[in-house]
């Protein structure tokens, strides 16, 4: 029985039967997941399938042996018997609510029936005491009237929920800036607090730590109140856009007449994107700072904000804004080689990723960003997310369908962010067998868009994740680059208007391993490899990139980056009831993916595929079956030590 390495004191052990503490069930078949659709026929009826999707591999005796597509080759000793399983009945589990003798009365309106617990203390410590000592708290401005806790030791009594005991107890914010900003409300408040001796009597104080610096976490691109308020009030002056925006609106009355812009774009800064530069991927949800700072530390070169919606941010709104955050280790130069014109000193590993439908959204959030977020190595325009919510107000992939409106957007962009890079992410276009994306990359660098690196995500809107990507696609496209690249303006149809040096091209797709990345780079003839789905599910593959071996990670080593992800979450949204809830969220939701880890000791064949499903397998020990577990129920057992009671 191993250790919780976050409580020494408690054992892991899986949330099921006993049967369950062996392995874990076999993952859920999707229907709209043709890998693991055929994957499950194969399993259910024996067949092996025609030829072309069988694989023939040789193992180290020269006997030649099949891996079939679609399925984790696990080896056999790790493999179970699926009827010896007791999955989760989630018909159940649902219907737990209306079991006889619970009855109860039938709520009006819509998630009635759902608990949705809460992350917050029943009744809070006003904000006059949150942070001061018991005898000497400031002023509330609300006096009497309060809605909050005035009384110290009676809201750490009755309302606020015991200390955790994560991390031995001790404060991970107080512990590595000297000081909690949260203060009572602390979670961990038992470690910098004490009791102490005066002239009134015993008093509560906080303590500091004086051997610790007081400078914080070290967060970068932190937008000031008064900016969002200016926002927001429309007080926020953007000089260059609004000239910017009247030039097109005369030059689009005015079509039969050349107008001159108002004025060219400024000499941008010069990128580098190369082999020693795995990049992560703009990530929806699970891209957030405390993942960034934890991939960071395991070799991603270049990071991405989670994509952000271009009239939220001009309109001042706070959780928009907040997806801009990054940490100090973001702003560090990314690795190099000796490239031509390239100062790696002015370079920096984050990028901001925004969302928008017209040019003037875009324009107008280009210099609002260059304004606000001096520590940006680029602003990419997202013009692939297939989100039926964004696509559907124009943005995102339906940009592939507006060529002329995605060009006027990148240029617009170039022209009022001063030497901050434009690029563009995209996809092979909106419908499965009508890629568009060739023509597109065409107009953008040889119409002189002044796009200084593109993303091509080699899969259609329509597709999702039902295929592989299309790295032949992606070749080709990388084919016309490099073309440019060698000729230049010889066989651009205009002047450039910005000269931004060579038009990177980076691939994205697919990247589960080291050996994945290398192909890439050597057969599809791109400059560098965008990993999304493949860091979410192992991060440490920007380890095995670097190293250029696979990295067989113990259960303990894995549940490290755990614990890691969890420090480095409680640092950024606060080690309060509401911080603990959200790192708590945010760990499961990286949790439903890590699950998917096959161990590449127990594979049978390498290099693991990113598309395959494993059988119902159990771990060399009982930590490791418990991280591959599918059942939601482990995953909040991995995370019980920081869970808010709801």
């Amino acid at each position: 029985m191993e250790s919780n390495p976050l409580n020494p004191h408690e054992t892991l052990t899986s949330s099921s039967n006993v049967q369950d503490r062996e392995a874990h069930p076999q993952n859920v078949v999707l229907a709209s997941d043709s890998a693991v659709t055929k994957a499950e026929k194969i399993e259910r009826h024996g067949s092996q399938g025609p030829p072309a999707k069988r694989m023939k591999v040789e193992d180290h005796n020269g006997t030649t042996s099949e891996r079939r597509k679609g399925v984790a080759p696990i080896k056999s000793e790790f493999l179970i018997n699926r009827s010896a399983t007791n999955p989760q009945d989630d018909d159940a589990a649902e219907g737990a609510a209306h079991q006889p003798g619970k009855r109860r009365e039938k709520s009006k309106g819509q998630n009635t029936a759902r608990n949705f617990g809460s992350s917050k203390d029943e009744v809070g410590l006003c904000s006059s005491r949150a942070t001061q000592p018991e005898f000497s708290p400031n002023d509330c401005q609300y006096g009497d009237k309060c809605r909050f806790e005035h009384d110290l030791r009676k809201y750490l009594k009755e309302w606020k929920r015991a200390d955790l005991t994560t991390f031995e107890g001790i404060c991970p914010i107080w512990k590595a800036n000297g000081k909690c900003h949260v203060g009572w409300k602390c979670r961990f408040v038992g470690s910098h607090s004490e009791e102490r001796e005066t002239e009134n009597g015993k008093e509560l104080i906080l303590t500091d730590s004086s051997s610790q610096s007081t400078t914080g976490i070290g967060t970068i691109n932190e937008v000031s109140t008064q900016a969002k308020s200016d926002l927001m009030k429309r007080k926020f002056n953007t000089p260059k856009t609004d000239k910017y925006v009247k030039w097109l609106e005369e030059r689009d009355d005015e079509r039969a007449t050349y107008v001159s812009p108002p004025f060219l774009p400024s000499e941008k800064r010069r990128l580098y994107f190369g082999p020693e530069t795995p990049i992560l991927a703009p990530l929806t949800t699970q891209g957030n700072l405390p993942f960034r700072r934890l991939c960071v530390n395991l070799g991603a070169q270049l990071t991405y904000s989670e994509m952000a919606m271009s009239l939220p941010l001009i309109q001042g709104q706070k959780s928009e804004w907040a997806l801009l955050r990054a940490h100090k280790s973001e702003a560090t130069p990314p690795a190099f080689r000796t490239i031509k014109n390239y100062d790696n000193t002015r370079d920096l590993k984050f990028g901001a990723q925004i969302a928008a439908n017209k040019p003037w959204n875009a324009v107008k959030t280009a210099e609002i960003l260059t304004q606000l977020c001096p520590h940006l190595r680029l602003i990419d325009l997202n013009c692939g997310c297939p989100i039926d919510l964004v696509y559907r107000t124009g943005a995102g992939s339906a940009l592939l369908d507006s060529p002329a409106k995605m060009d006027k957007i990148v240029r617009g962009m170039n022209a009022v962010s001063d030497e901050i890079p434009i690029t563009v992410k995209i996809r092979m276009g909106t419908k499965d067998n009508r890629p568009t994306a060739l023509k597109l990359v065409d107009r953008l660098v040889y119409g002189g868009s002044g796009a200084a690196a593109i993303t091509l995500h080699g899969r259609s809107r329509q597709q999702r994740y039902t295929k592989s990507a299309d790295w032949e696609y992606i070749a080709d496209c990388a084919a016309l680059i490099k073309k440019f690249n060698e000729r230049g303006d010889d066989l651009a149809d205009t002047i450039r208007e910005v000269d931004t040096g060579k038009v990177y091209f980076v691939g994205n797709g697919d990247c589960y391993s080291h050996v994945d990345y290398q192909k890439h780079l050597e057969e599809a003839k791109v400059d560098s490899v965008m990993v999304a789905r493949g860091a979410l599910i192992k991060p440490w593959i920007f380890e095995e990139i670097e190293k250029g071996q696979y990295l067989d990670k113990s259960a303990s080593e894995r549940l490290g980056l755990v614990e890691k992800f969890v420090k480095y979450g409680l640092e950024t949204w606060g080690s309060d009831e509401m911080g603990v809830g959200t790192t708590r969220r945010f760990l499961l939701e990286w949790l439903s993916f890590a699950y998917r880890y096959v161990p590449v000791g127990i594979l049978e064949y390498l290099p693991p595929s990113l598309q395959d499903r494993p059988p119902a397998w159990r771990g060399r020990n009982e930590l490791e079956t418990l991280l591959g577990s599918d059942n939601y129920k482990d995953w909040i057992k991995i995370s019980y030590e920081i869970e808010a009671e709801g």
